[in-house]
């Protein structure tokens, strides 16, 4: 009769164990379901969100000039703004002198205040290939700065600087100014800062929010 009540008590203990392991199983399993739907819900809301977002996001027309005229693209702004591309440019109120293609040129800063607005002015017509966006060109130029009044950088005392156009890899004046530019031209650019490197100091002789002064020859497209 003991051993019997003993059996029931120990049975009975196994019993509460395995309930108290089934109970501790079926919270593990709600605490999982619970976060898998959390987690299921930040992804759509997050979804939602970009969707939103771009199709709330205002939306720019930006005009490039090219060789064989003009094309017209939209595009829709997310995040960041960026400057629109000029259509055209005012000529440049005082231009330097042509000089000869080929040779270093004298670049002169304009008297007065620094304009507004970007300038640019052929000196120099090329005849050959006109650049457009995605072609590597090669370059000579001359950098003078509104804040020094001289020249602080010219490649004719090193070598011709390459790059391609349009790819982010200079400051906005140039991929901007130089479309249409055809090989052999000798063209000079004002650029305010929000064209050039702003309010940022890149080195020497390019004070915060300057204004730049290049003129530039075209070598060769490839």
């Amino acid at each position: 009769m003991a051993t019997s009540k003993r059996e029931r008590q120990k049975a009975a203990r196994r019993e509460k164990l395995a309930q108290q392991q089934r109970e501790a199983q079926r919270r593990r399993q709600i605490r999982r379901t619970v976060i898998v739907v959390v987690v299921a819900a930040a992804v759509i809301a997050t979804g939602a969100l970009l969707f939103a977002g771009g199709s709330s996001s205002p939306t720019t027309t930006t005009t490039v000039a090219s060789a064989a005229g003009s094309t017209t693209t939209t595009t829709t702004a997310t995040t960041t703004t960026t400057a629109t591309k000029p259509v055209t440019f005012a000529p440049v109120a005082q231009p330097s002198p042509a000089g000869t293609f080929g040779k270093a040129p004298t670049v002169v800063v304009p008297s007065g205040a620094p304009p507004t607005a970007m300038q640019v002015s052929d000196l120099i017509k090329g005849t050959g290939m006109a650049a457009k966006a995605g072609d590597k060109l090669t370059m000579q130029y001359v950098l003078a700065t509104y804040s020094t009044h001289k020249v602080i950088q010219s490649s004719w005392t090193s070598q011709p600087f390459s790059f391609t156009l349009g790819a982010g890899q200079v400051i906005p004046g140039w991929d901007y100014g130089l479309v249409g530019m055809k090989v052999g031209g000798r063209r000079e650019m004002i650029i305010p800062p929000a064209l050039g490197y702003g309010a940022n100091s890149p080195g020497s002789g390019i004070a915060k929010n300057d204004t730049l002064v290049f003129v530039v020859d075209l070598l060769k497209i490839n």
